[in-house]
């Protein structure tokens, strides 16, 4: 039912959807900051709020940390994964475009007091430097055009860059973990993210990629699916689930997958690391 009456608004009364999606941004924005059970203060949608979100990727991120010195959170939203990896003690910088969410975020530091722990880039990321489109708010916003059924309308203009311009260099010599959700244009950011992709040692990626869900209109499958996990296993790094589980993705899987044949992995977040340790990496994960 939720389905039918959002296509009803979009295809009809797209400023009422509009409208509400904004509305919603703003009472989150307001809404009482609580306790997490995870130990740090925080507001945010409910599950969130109540540590229920995204249980077996919060679980794996937390046991990740425990091998990185700096976090580098690309499509931070409104700081969940920034506000846990601060509790851990670990060095953050945080990437977020949409300026509710970058609102958020800044809230939820102050909440906590680690306004000086933390670096905030109210940017976008992706192969080039300037203004962007993005599609969409809150969790959804994407530079995808039609991304998650967005509304074309329903878009604005921010600054992007890429990492190796913004960051290039700084954590050569740190133990980096880059965790990635920016609906769809994982393979954009990427292209604009040669020396971290290349650094030694090697940083470890925690990144969402659709296989099927959200993608535009028409599209059934994430046209760039095998270029973006390429990128990877063209630098030596190996592919890991992280839902249910934890197992290697192969290429012959993905290709697979990619040419339309039936999607085997069946979840969207995706570990890579060196395969000169994923041997030991396995033991932990």
């Amino acid at each position: 039912m939720r389905k039918i009456i959002r296509a009803v608004l979009r295809n009809y009364f797209p400023r009422l959807l509009i409208g509400y999606r904004l509305l919603r941004s703003e009472y989150r924005n307001t809404s009482a900051i609580s306790r997490n059970p995870l130990g740090f203060n925080f507001a945010g949608n409910a599950s969130m709020a109540s540590g229920l979100f995204e249980p077996g990727e919060t679980k794996v991120f937390i046991d990740v940390l425990r091998k990185v010195d700096v976090v580098i959170n690309i499509g931070a939203n409104v700081g969940y994964y920034c506000c846990i990896a601060l509790s851990h003690n670990k060095k953050v910088v945080a990437f977020e475009p949409v300026p509710s969410n970058v609102k958020a975020l800044l809230r939820n530091i102050k909440a906590n007091q680690w306004e000086s722990r933390i670096e905030v880039f109210p940017m976008a990321l992706s192969n080039t430097v300037g203004v962007i489109d993005i599609y969409g708010g809150g969790t959804g916003a994407s530079l995808i055009k039609g991304w998650a059924d967005a509304i074309d309308t329903d878009s604005s203009l921010v600054p992007c860059s890429t990492l190796d311009t913004v960051l290039q260099g700084r954590f050569s010599d740190s133990r980096c973990l880059l965790m990635v959700d920016i609906e769809g244009a994982e393979k954009l950011m990427l292209e604009g993210a040669n020396s971290f992709l290349d650094m030694h040692p090697k940083p470890i990626w925690f990144m969402e990629i659709s296989v099927r869900a959200n993608q535009p209109g028409g599209v059934s499958i994430n046209p760039d699916l095998l270029a973006t996990f390429e990128k990877f296993w063209s630098r030596g790094y190996v592919a890991w689930t992280t839902h249910n589980q934890n197992r290697v993705v192969t290429r012959s899987e993905v290709q697979e997958i990619a040419s339309g044949g039936k999607d085997t992995i069946h979840g969207d977040t995706f570990l890579f690391i060196d395969e000169e340790v994923h041997g030991k990496f396995e033991s932990f994960i």
